[in-house]
């Protein structure tokens, strides 16, 4: 088991070689940088997390062919409703993805990495999906072909055929038992380790659907698991969602070539490890100058740059210059508010807000 997995990382051309241990090194250094230098205080760290819970949701679905935007997202789930019927397989998929990260940023340090949390993650992943109730938390039942979408949602072609269901438990076990062991005995890097499983997961493909979504849930629990804190204040998902075709590019590349004499997971490694330097360079860029605009959706900068600009204004110049509802116009200054970025000078139908 243990050469099936680990002769992937002797990485014949140098060049490729120093490109991933590049990588490496600038995620550690950005690592680094998080926790030494960040000045983000508990309320915007608060703030940035919720924000990222709902920007993966929506990245991680849309990549998999849903239509719901952020703000739709966002308005879903508003106040912290708990809806327990989601009229659309969109709002279902997406209530599960939410759910799901949100209960592993808050809980990673207790969740064991295993074959029980991947099955228990993929049944809390699709509870509210109706049309999956048949095979929650179970391995595939039948054939799954990999397909990839276009930004209609539609099928644009088979990327991958994946393990066969009977042989699926046994890779699963292999996969998993070798992970642990590889991050216990750290006998590589662990983002390698955490890279390969990625890949390995979707190669195997053991749930009838849903997988990818559970990978990006994983790779977060991973991340975290070993030391990359700053994975819950920035979307990983939103960086594939924003390359999505280099994504099924790298994974059919490296995948393809998974079960021969000449394995070459590169393709994907060097994609996979872009990402998460991409991921932590945000972090500590807003760490260090508290970056409103990577905080903030398209509508919610509007309203900041028009306030820069008044100095001083009301909800109702808000909603005539921008033609956003009210009820959008008070949510921005809400949220600005809890940023302290400004403040309110008065109450009821004259309340002016200004730059603080």
């Amino acid at each position: 088991m243990q050469d099936r997995f680990i002769k992937r990382f002797n990485f014949k051309n140098i060049e490729e070689a120093h490109k991933i241990q590049g990588f490496i090194a600038e995620i550690e250094r950005y690592q680094g940088m998080w926790t030494a230098t960040t000045t983000l205080s508990p309320q915007i760290l608060t703030m940035l997390k919720k924000s990222t819970i709902i920007t993966s949701a929506g990245a991680s679905t849309r990549i998999e062919g849903s239509k719901l935007t952020d703000e739709e997202i966002e308005k879903l789930f508003k106040n912290g409703l708990k809806i327990k019927k989601f009229s659309t397989r969109d709002e279902q998929e997406v209530a599960g993805y939410k759910e799901l990260l949100e209960n592993v940023f808050e809980a990673w340090k207790t969740i064991k990495f295993s074959e029980n949390t991947i099955k228990h993650f993929h049944k809390e992943l699709l509870k509210y999906s109706d049309k999956d109730q048949g095979h929650l938390g179970n391995y595939k039942y039948g054939e799954n072909k990999v397909v990839a979408y276009d930004h209609n949602g539609k099928v644009v072609g088979i990327i991958f055929e994946p393990t066969s269901p009977y042989l699926t438990p046994f890779e699963m076990s292999e996969l998993v038992e070798w992970t642990q062991k590889a991050l216990a005995e750290k006998m590589i890097h662990p983002l390698l380790i955490i890279g390969n499983f990625i890949l390995e997961f979707l190669a195997v493909h053991p749930f009838q659907d849903g997988n990818g979504r559970t990978s990006r849930i994983l790779t977060n629990l991973l991340l975290l698991k070993t030391g990359y804190d700053f994975a819950p204040y920035v979307s990983h998902e939103k960086f594939i969602e924003d390359n999505k075709d280099i994504y099924y590019l790298a994974l059919n590349k490296s995948q393809k070539s998974l079960k021969t004499d000449e394995s070459n997971i590169v393709p994907w490694l060097l994609f996979f490890l872009e990402i998460i330097r991409n991921q932590a360079k945000m972090a500590v860029e807003l760490s260090q100058k508290e970056k409103i605009e990577a905080l903030l959706s398209e509508k919610q900068l509007a309203v900041w740059y028009f306030i820069l600009e008044k100095k001083e204004t009301t909800p109702k110049e808000i909603r005539e210059a921008l033609k956003i509802p009210t009820v959008t116009v008070l949510q921005v200054l809400n949220k600005l508010l809890d940023m302290k970025k400004i403040e309110r000078l008065s109450a009821g139908r004259s309340t002016r807000y200004r730059v603080k």
